[in-house]
Order: C-alpha cells, then sequence, then structure tokens
C-alpha cells in the first residue's frame, strides 16, 4: 500500500529546531505540572490527531521507541504519517509501548496495562499522551507535588470519571507508573506521576 500525501506531508518545517523547541517546554512542563503550554510549529498532522499531540509524537518518537495507538488513531492515516515522519514501530501490546495516543472520546482502561517500569528502572515506562475536548472549562482537579509551590489547579473536559481512581492507583505503583500529558488542539499539560490529583469540592 503506497502512502498517502496526507502521510507525506504535515510534519515540522525545520525539524531539529522545533523538536528541540518542543522538547524544552515538555521537560517545563513535566518539571511544572498542571501548567498549559502552547506548542508553536505549524504542523498538519491527519485527524483526529491534534497539533500538540502530533507535535509531541514528531518530537519524542523514533525507531527506537515503540507507539501504541488507541482505535481512532489506528484506523486513520495516523500510523502511515507517525511511520513516514518518525520511524516510530507501532504495536498492540500497551505494555511494549513507550508512548500511547489516545483521540478524543476514547475510553480510558486502567493504566496498569501499561508499561510501568520497573524499582532499578522507573524511566522504562509509557508516557500517555491523551487528547481531550478543552483543557479549561471543566470539572476542576487540584494537583499537589514536586514542582508546585502549593496547590495547582487545572480543569479539563472530557476526562472520563474514571480518571482518577485509575490515576490513584497508578500513583500507588511510585516510583514505577506511568506519566501523563493532556492536549487539545495547540494546548498541553503534564502530569508526571509523583503528581497527586484529587477533585476540589464544587
Amino acid at each position: 500500500m503506497g502512502l498517502t500525501t496526507e502521510a507525506l506531508t504535515g510534519g515540522f518545517a525545520d525539524p531539529v529546531f522545533h523538536a528541540q523547541s518542543v522538547f524544552k517546554m515538555l521537560m517545563d512542563g513535566m518539571a511544572r505540572p498542571g501548567t498549559i503550554q502552547a506548542v508553536e510549529p505549524d504542523i498538519a498532522p491527519p485527524a483526529p490527531f491534534g497539533i500538540a499531540a502530533g507535535t509531541i509524537a514528531l518530537t519524542l518518537c523514533d525507531h527506537d521507541t515503540p507507539v501504541w495507538l488507541s482505535q481512532g488513531l489506528a484506523k486513520s492515516a495516523v500510523p502511515e504519517w507517525l511511520g513516514f515522519h518518525t520511524g516510530a514501530p507501532l504495536t498492540s501490546e500497551k505494555a511494549e509501548a513507550q508512548f500511547a495516543f489516545t483521540e478524543t472520546g476514547t475510553a480510558l482502561s486502567s493504566f496498569g496495562l501499561f508499561a510501568s517500569g520497573t524499582q532499578e528502572y522507573p524511566d522504562r515506562s509509557t508516557t500517555i499522551v491523551i487528547e481531550l475536548t478543552e483543557l479549561e472549562g471543566g470539572r476542576k482537579l487540584a494537583l499537589i507535588g514536586p514542582g508546585i509551590q502549593s496547590v495547582t489547579e487545572i480543569a479539563p473536559v472530557g476526562l472520563p470519571e474514571t480518571f482518577l481512581r485509575l490515576w490513584t492507583e497508578n500513583r500507588a505503583l511510585f516510583p514505577r507508573g506511568i506519566d501523563i500529558v493532556l492536549t487539545s488542539g495547540r494546548s498541553f499539560l503534564c502530569l508526571p506521576r509523583t503528581t497527586k490529583i484529587t477533585a476540589t469540592e464544587i
């Protein structure tokens, strides 16, 4: 099967410069959980991949990083786009994935199905990039932990009801566990496994 035009286009105009700038933003986001950042590179990933999610994929994924895609992404032109621009191999096994991407509205299964690293190598875990409708305007969640002075509030729209329970189970594995990046359009925020997340009272 030949690659479509959609798969061949829409990547970084300046791959080295753009990847470096986005990587710096991601490191800053992990150091300051809950801080919303907006990516600048003007890319055009295939739907339903968002711009921030696509930018993160172009920055972090390569031929050594197995990638798992949710069903909607796997059935789109995203696999070919990722393959052409990053060379990253796809895997259907969540536990093998270094990065995982889900489109808006995807039901979240247990984070424990993904790689959580080992006590000796906790970094050998999956980072999950979850696309949402919006990162502001939803149910308020309070974040505390390293990188947060007192409390940071986020209010993403579209997180499943099961998210807090799944996250609590994930934090219990520390120093093992997965890290999460929430994306919407051009924006993203990071939730490292060290962050405690609770629902705020209405």
